[in-house]
């Protein structure tokens, strides 16, 4: 080969940016442009960890460490299939490699669902986390709210609606958010699991995290610890589900306390339907019970919960790509090994995909490294020995931008935005007030 390989991958959260760290370590010479929808990156990272996950967020500095690499450029601020398209990509690059990752909510089909104080949890954690295509209101009015799911998602969600203004104000909460939690009236968040306890998808470290709060009691009901062979078998196989198990088994034989804030935790409840004329007045749930293997089965015993507000966490959805096959079941684009599949399930020259969109939203971040590093083999073994034809020069896919009117995005941008960033939360005596609105960050990134 007489030149470096040119790959763009869309997408710059951590999947993205550690495919683009497998490729820079490999022993073909590599240029990277790495492309994002908004000005900043990081993706999941900034916009989906919640601001009193500081553990998680220092992800980002060794993400930072891969964008500072001279191989790879950043350049935000750029919609695939808007701003670019595949063609115009292939033409410019080697190889394509999307990381787009999942930000809907999936669907919950139950009735009522439509109903005003119904909300998906993405989009309620897009508002925490300071997204700057959300609005900065959020409408927290409810005293009661039930939170439909049993992964982590549900709990994050749990643990923000229930926690106090003042306990978030040493993390990066935008002050829009802390404004709107300290006028929230809530008193009880209810998490609903349709399985038991053994089913549950917590974490343990996430799961504990619940009851640090000197404000919210954590609430286990007794009736609801139930086991048959198939959680008997989860049990003795993970750790992790023995270790879940006995802290829940713990916090059911507690007396309940006296904090101010309720946060409880229900399982073998089914939601069936969220009750109310045009807004949301309760969740009526199905009793379920094991059936041997792990599974559930409805008993047909329902329970009404007096509730104003109900957020489904019951996973993410990736959406469609322009001119990209797409799995509407699964959410993900079809692959073999991170090799675009097209219709015809023939392999799509020069096209992957690695993070949730290549597998689907599920798992930690730190396990889209296993899916970058198959995908960038794959690519690898594709452009051995191969004949690497001529391209633009790298600056062209700039002036395209350019031409078009796209106000895109550096890395010097984003580190003027970033240090503008810190400096409005050491003003406030916090570590970080993130600015959320658009035109506002490029303009800030721009230095204008």
């Amino acid at each position: 080969m007489s030149r470096p390989l040119r790959v763009a991958v869309i997408g710059a959260g951590p999947a993205g940016i550690y495919a683009a760290d497998i490729l820079t370590k490999s022993e073909q010479p590599v240029s990277i442009d790495l492309f994002e929808r908004l000005p900043a990156p990081y993706g999941l990272v900034r916009y989906g960890v919640a601001p009193d996950h500081p553990r998680i967020k220092q992800i980002i500095h060794a993400l930072r460490r891969v964008l500072e690499k001279p191989e790879v450029r950043f350049i935000g601020n750029v919609d695939y299939g808007v701003d670019l398209k595949l063609d115009e990509l292939r033409e410019h690059y080697d190889a394509v490699i999307f990381s787009t990752g999942a930000t809907a909510d999936r669907a919950l089909d139950i009735p009522g669902i439509e109903l005003t104080g119904s909300y998906g949890a993405a989009d309620f954690v897009s508002w925490y986390d300071g997204h700057p295509d959300v609005s900065r209101e959020w409408p927290l009015t409810a005293r009661s709210v039930a939170v439909i799911g049993a992964g982590n998602v549900a709990l994050d969600v749990a643990r923000i609606l229930a926690k106090t203004a003042d306990e978030l104000l040493t993390t990066e909460i935008p002050d829009n958010v802390y404004q709107g939690l300290a006028a929230s009236p809530v008193t009880d968040v209810h998490v609903f699991g349709r399985r038991g306890p053994a089913q549950a998808k917590f974490t343990p470290l996430e799961l504990r995290e619940l009851d640090h709060s000197p404000n919210v009691e954590v609430i286990v009901y007794p009736e609801d610890i139930e086991f048959d062979e198939g959680s008997m078998a989860a049990i003795r196989e993970s750790n992790q589900v023995k270790t879940i198990v006995k802290v829940l088994q713990d916090w059911a034989m507690r007396e309940p306390g006296t904090r101010t804030r309720r946060l409880h935790l229900h399982f073998l409840h089914r939601p069936v339907e969220i009750t109310g004329s045009t807004e949301v007045e309760g969740l009526r749930t199905e009793r379920m019970e094991l059936d041997g293997t792990g599974n559930v089965v409805g008993t047909g015993e329902l329970h009404d919960w007096d509730v104003q507000a109900v957020y489904r966490a019951v996973g993410y959805l990736s959406s469609p790509l322009a001119e990209m096959p797409f799995d509407h079941t699964t959410g993900t684009v079809p692959h073999q090994a991170g090799r675009v599949l097209d219709l015809d399930e023939q392999h799509l020259p020069g096209v992957y995909v690695t993070g949730w969109i290549k597998r689907g939203p599920v798992g930690l971040i730190g396990h889209t490294k296993g899916d970058a590093l198959e995908t960038i083999n794959s690519l690898l073994a594709d452009i051995d020995g191969v004949d690497l034809p001529e391209r633009p020069d790298e600056a062209a896919i700039l002036r395209l931008l350019a031409d078009r009117g796209v106000d895109f995005t550096d890395w010097s941008c984003w580190n003027r935005l970033d240090e503008h960033e810190i400096g409005l939360g050491t003003a406030a005596g916090r570590e970080r007030i993130k600015v959320v609105d658009r035109d506002e960050m490029l303009s800030v990134g721009k230095g204008d």
